[in-house]
């Protein structure tokens, strides 16, 4: 047959031209130069890296005629017979269809014989991961001891398959996956020889396709060939393998730039009706998001796998994204590619990663954050410094009230709840009537709260330290007994028996009806803080005390001037308690300041 397939044609003769491989090939030729060969040699490593060429070259060298410098000169007729792969001396074997312990003893009769021509009889088992326990075993023996003229050379790609009682007869060599660079050099080589015009961003597509793997990369310049001719040009390598254009991954990040939810939509669209498969879109694009990472992080782009124009754009691409947000963009798609393998909605799931990307938030640096404090501080002016105390009017020159706030409980600093503006309180002196408590009208007037003064916008001296009051407490109480009842319902019941007592010294002093209410409330303490707390903004400690509780009192009363009022007076009971214990009653003397009237 006269074509040969540019893995075979170009496949290294010597030892100088395996490539990417020279911490092996080194270590061979200092061997045979120091005659310290070894009777089994194992080489392990990925696909197309090597591996049969070396042990095919190493077998030639050690049988040769007129070796050059430890490389076989390829023009004896030992090295022709071994080229041409009709060597009596040097026997492949396929370990994959020759796995059984039968052929191990028919190798095992056949060692004991001497080399027809050469001074070495190789044999040369590929894929030998592939024998059977029983083959293995047969093959100990003779690994161990075998005879001075005989050397073994075994390849495999899944080198934890082999037993270790052969591995530890063996000198092991791990070939590496071969880098892009070395790829592209290595087609670049043989496309000036072939007379092939090739553009530099294809060899880089080519090389990357091949995933490491030097035979994988010239079957595709072959299929090139065949498609385009003596001209291949990137467009072509793209749509023969179906491989994603750098140039969308640019898109993405330009859509991020941009913020660009609809273009988002348009590009996932163009992907799917072009044919390509979701998941590797997601992996070079988690790619392309690394070139980027790095040159972020390195201000280099040698580290970066492609053609020098691509670098040039990475660089520029750089100045526009942080470290820390170019971290959440991998995570998440790292996270994306994992649920569209399960996913049964694909496109869907795509869609929604890639909106999130371009809606992601960016961080802002803690440096830039107290710059902008310093500019607002610089903005406000005097008002800002709590050394100096001015006084304005309560809206500033922009129009917008102004309110420097002294000093703050942490409680009120917590609660994050969102606060609202008083409904306005009609004037006291539109209440004419006069406040009854004992269902008559009185002579005397009724006492009017006046409306609060503005306050003055000042600085300084702060406010002192707010305290809850017994009415604000008392005005908190149920609502505070239905929070607790929400949560636990029981211990919620116990506090709704019990009745607030009063509030002094950072405590709430609670009425129990019973030893029992009492425990339960002790047991409950920290729980109950922290829901008072969230629910007023003040943090007390809570105290039960047993208490004698009156049958007609509402158990939550804790009103201070109701109880004085029921004490100093005796007044008609009007269904379970006093008419100045009346709802409404009390709601008048809170809004509007009222006293019941003697």
């Amino acid at each position: 047959m006269s074509y040969q397939v540019t893995a075979r044609k170009w496949r290294p003769l010597v030892f100088e031209d395996v490539v990417g491989q020279s911490h092996v090939t080194s270590t061979l030729r200092n061997a045979i130069t120091s005659n310290r060969l070894a009777h089994a040699y194992i080489f392990s490593g990925a696909r197309g890296t090597g591996k049969t060429t070396t042990a095919r070259i190493l077998a030639k060298a050690i049988n040769c005629t007129s070796p050059k410098d430890t490389n076989p000169d390829n023009e004896c007729e030992m090295c022709k017979e071994i080229t041409a792969g009709r060597s009596l001396d040097v026997i492949e074997i396929d370990g994959a269809s020759n796995r059984g312990v039968e052929e191990i003893r028919n190798l095992r009769e056949s060692v004991r014989y001497t080399p027809a021509r050469g001074k070495h009889k190789v044999y040369i088992i590929d894929e030998v991961h592939m024998l059977t326990k029983e083959a293995f075993n047969a093959l100990l023996k003779t690994l161990e001891e075998p005879p001075e003229h005989v050397v073994f050379i075994f390849a495999t790609t899944e080198v934890h398959k082999i037993p270790m009682t052969i591995l530890s007869r063996c000198q092991r060599f791990d070939f590496r996956r071969i880098s892009v660079e070395e790829i592209a050099t290595n087609l670049r080589a043989i496309s000036r020889e072939e007379g092939v015009a090739i553009e530099e961003e294809a060899l880089m597509v080519i090389a990357k396709k091949a995933d490491g793997a030097l035979r994988d990369a010239q079957s595709i310049f072959d299929q090139m060939r065949s498609f385009c001719g003596n001209q291949i040009q990137v467009v072509d390598v793209l749509k023969v393998l179906n491989v994603v254009d750098q140039e969308l991954y640019f898109r993405v990040t330009d859509l991020i730039k941009a913020q660009d939810a609809r273009g988002g939509i348009q590009l996932v669209d163009e992907i799917v009706k072009g044919g390509y498969d979701l998941r590797e879109f997601l992996g070079g694009l988690a790619e392309h998001l690394r070139n980027l990472l790095v040159v972020i992080t390195t201000d280099a782009t040698e580290l970066v796998e492609t053609s020098e124009p691509y670098r040039e754009r990475y660089r520029d691409e750089a100045a526009h994204f942080r470290q820390s947000d170019v971290l959440r963009l991998i995570r998440i798609v790292n996270e994306l590619e994992q649920a569209i393998r399960w996913s049964a909605q694909p496109r869907f799931k795509l869609e929604a990663g890639l909106l999130q990307l371009i809606r992601l938030e960016r961080s802002v640096q803690i440096d830039a954050l107290l710059g902008q404090i310093d500019e607002l501080k610089k903005k406000l002016g005097p008002a800002s410094n709590p050394g100096q105390k001015t006084s304005t009017s309560p809206r500033g020159e922009a129009g917008s009230e102004v309110r420097v706030v002294g000093q703050v409980s942490a409680g009120r600093l917590r609660n994050t709840s969102p606060v609202f503006d008083a409904p306005p309180i009609k004037p006291a002196q539109e209440y004419q009537k006069p406040i009854t408590v004992n269902g008559g009208p009185t002579d005397r007037p009724v006492v009017q709260s006046q409306p609060p003064p503005r306050a003055e916008v000042s600085a300084a001296p702060a406010e002192p330290m707010r305290h809850i009051s017994a009415e604000e407490a008392y005005e908190q109480w149920q609502h505070w007994v239905g929070e607790v009842r929400k949560t636990k319902i029981g211990i919620g019941t116990i506090l709704g028996e019990s009745r607030l007592l009063e509030v002094s010294e950072g405590a709430l002093h609670i009425a129990c009806p019973d030893d029992y209410h009492v425990s339960s409330l002790k047991r409950h303490k920290e729980f109950l803080i922290d829901s008072f707390e969230k629910l007023t903004g003040f943090k007390l400690r809570i105290e039960p005390v047993l208490r004698d509780l009156p049958k007609t009192a509402p158990p939550h009363q804790a009103d201070p001037h109701a109880q004085s009022a029921s004490q100093s007076s005796p007044s008609p009971k009007n269904g379970n308690g006093s008419p100045a214990e009346h709802p409404v009653i009390l709601a008048l003397r809170r809004e509007l300041g009222a006293e019941p009237v003697e």
